[in-house]
């Protein structure tokens, strides 16, 4: 009976030792703290790059929906900074080369989004998921050289946090035929 006892106290401890070891870890990950090296606006500030006021959605949605850690962004276009969206077909008026600044102008405006909903860009965790929208006509077939603008611009902001998994799609026409589209999905820190 004796033995019985003390193996229940071990494997009693080992587990309150491992629970401990495992409550710590946990700890550790979830009180992430944004490292003091992070700064994504310095980023766009040396690109040359400024952020747009968003202004108000244009239809019955919001700009962004947040849940959790998760923001949610509606898609935007690329409305340059002077107001005036790139518009055109690929394959028929724009060319690659221009469809892939249309792209980074969309992002521009969605970092402009996120700048407006978290008030700093320090809080974007990573970048998760981009659906971006090509207008093109049936014969393109260069839809991810367009988004590249796009991704090119996460990474060069964000470094391996904008990183992220993608759509690029074609689209037979988009609103106001813009030459693209562009949603994404994003990680922020906990408030």
């Amino acid at each position: 009976m004796k033995n019985v006892i003390y193996l229940f106290i071990v494997l009693v401890w080992c587990s309150c030792t491992n629970l401990d070891r495992k409550l710590e870890e946990s700890t550790t990950l979830n009180s992430q703290v944004i490292q003091s090296n992070y700064d994504p606006e310095a980023i766009l500030d040396s690109l040359g790059i400024s952020l747009r006021d968003i202004g108000n959605p244009l239809a019955n949605y919001v700009h962004a929906a947040r849940s959790g850690n998760l923001m949610f962004l509606a898609g935007k276009g690329p409305r340059q900074a002077d107001g005036e969206n790139i518009v055109g077909k690929l394959g028929q008026d724009l060319s690659v080369e221009e469809g892939n600044l249309a792209a980074r102008e969309a992002g521009i405006n969605q970092l402009s989004v996120l700048k407006a909903e978290l008030g700093s860009l320090k809080k974007v965790k990573r970048i998760v998921s981009v659906h971006g929208m090509v207008n093109a006509t049936a014969d393109f077939t260069d839809h991810s050289q367009v988004i590249n603008g796009y991704s090119d611009l996460m990474v060069a902001v964000f470094g391996n946090q904008g990183k992220h998994a993608r759509a690029a799609i074609g689209m037979v026409s988009l609103p106001g035929n813009m030459a693209v589209e562009v949603a994404m999905v994003v990680e922020v820190y906990p408030e």
